[in-house]
C-alpha cells in the first residue's frame, strides 16, 4: 500500500500524507489538488472514503478584533446561543477583515458544527471546502453580499439611516450633514442611502459639501467635523455612520466652543455602551448586536438540523433618542 500510495504521490505531485487525506475525505486540502489527487486515485482503482457527518459540539467564530464594544457585543450574544444550544463556541481573533480562510481549514481539520464569521467572507474554495463537509457558513454584517450558499445576519442599515435623517428633519434641521461610513462595504452603502432617502422624501436636498465620505472611527469623526466647521454655511445637525464617528464629533465641536445640542444636534448608529454615557447622552440608532449573534448560532442549528431558513436575515434598528439632538432654533 505504501509503495502504491508513493506512486500516487509521484503521478499527482503532491507528498504521501496529502494522497492520505484525499483518500480519506479530509477537509484541509485545495479544491484543485484534491480533484488532481482524486483522479489518479479512481485511476488506480481506490475509492475515496465519505467521511461521515458526526456532530462535535464544536461551533467556531472568528472575529477581526474584540478592542471594540461593537464586536464583544455580537461575540457575547453567540457566546449565549451557543450555550443555549448545548454547544462550545471556539473563538478565534485575527487582524484581517478579508482572508479567513486559514481559519476556515483549521476549524474543518479540528471538526466543527458550523462556523460563523464577523464581516469577513470566506473565499469560494474556502465555502466549497464547506458545503462538501456539511459545515453551514453563516456571516455576520459581512463586507460584501454573501454569495450563494452561505447565511447572513446583518442588521436593517438602510432603514436605520433613515430614521435618523427623518428625526433630525422632524426637529426642523434643513441642512444636515453625515459623516459616512466606507463606501466599499454594504454597511456604509447601506447607511448613505437612507440618509440620502430620508432627505428626498422630505424635499430637502442633499448638499455634498456636508457629506464626509470616510470610514468609521473617533479620528475619522473628529476629522470630519473639523471640515465641515470650515463650510461658509454651516450644518446644523450631523449624523453620523457610527457611534465612534459621533463621539470624534462631539469633541471636534467643544474644541469650537459650540453646543450640544444648542448648536448643532448629532445622531450616531451603533447604541454602544458608552453612548448612554457621553456627554450629552447621544441619540443614536440602536443595533441589535448580541441579538445578530445569537440569531447566527440559530441559523447554524436548524441548518444543522435539516432546515431552511432564509438565506439572509436583517434583524431591526430602533431609534433611540436622547440629548444630543433638539428643535432646530430659529
Amino acid at each position: 500500500m505504501a509503495v502504491q500510495l508513493a506512486q500516487i504521490a509521484t503521478e499527482a505531485g503532491v507528498s504521501i500524507p496529502t494522497v492520505s487525506k484525499v483518500l480519506n475525505s479530509r477537509p484541509d486540502v485545495s479544491r484543485a489538488t484534491r480533484d488532481r489527487v482524486a483522479a489518479v486515485l479512481e485511476r488506480h482503482g481506490y475509492e475515496i472514503r465519505m467521511r461521515p457527518r458526526m456532530a462535535t459540539g464544536f461551533l467556531d467564530m472568528r472575529v477581526v478584533n474584540l478592542d471594540q464594544a461593537w464586536s464583544e457585543a455580537v461575540v457575547r450574544g453567540a457566546a449565549e446561543g451557543a450555550k443555549g444550544h448545548g454547544k462550545d463556541l471556539v473563538l478565534a481573533v485575527e487582524p484581517d477583515p478579508e482572508d479567513c480562510d486559514d481559519w476556515v481549514m483549521h476549524a474543518l481539520e479540528r471538526g466543527s458544527d458550523g462556523v460563523l464569521s464577523v464581516v469577513a467572507v470566506p473565499s469560494a474554495e474556502a465555502r466549497q471546502q464547506l458545503a462538501e463537509a456539511g459545515v453551514p457558513l453563516v456571516v455576520v454584517d459581512p463586507l460584501h453580499r454573501t454569495p450563494e450558499g452561505a447565511y447572513s445576519i446583518a442588521a436593517t442599515n438602510f432603514q436605520g439611516a433613515f430614521d435618523a435623517a427623518e428625526h433630525l428633519l422632524q426637529l426642523g434641521h434643513r441642512r444636515i450633514a453625515t459623516i459616512t461610513g466606507p463606501l466599499d462595504q454594504d454597511n456604509g452603502i447601506a447607511r448613505l442611502a437612507g440618509f440620502q432617502a430620508a432627505m428626498q422624501q422630505a424635499g430637502v436636498p442633499v448638499d455634498d459639501d456636508l457629506v464626509i465620505r470616510t470610514t468609521y472611527g473617533i479620528d475619522q469623526g473628529y476629522d470630519a467635523t473639523r471640515l465641515l466647521l470650515t463650510r461658509e454655511e454651516r450644518p446644523t445637525a450631523i449624523f453620523a455612520a457610527s457611534d465612534d464617528s459621533a463621539l470624534g464629533a462631539i469633541r471636534a465641536l467643544r474644541e469650537h466652543d459650540l453646543r450640544i445640542p444648542d448648536d448643532m444636534s448629532i445622531v450616531g448608529f451603533d447604541d454602544l455602551p458608552h453612548s448612554s454615557w457621553i456627554d450629552p447622552p447621544l441619540t443614536t440608532i440602536r443595533q441589535p448586536l448580541a441579538q445578530m449573534g445569537s440569531a447566527a448560532i440559530d441559523v447554524i442549528v436548524r441548518v444543522r438540523a435539516g432546515q431552511h431558513p432564509a438565506a439572509r436575515t436583517e434583524l431591526s434598528t430602533t431609534l433611540v433618542v436622547r440629548s444630543s439632538t433638539a428643535p432646530l432654533h430659529s
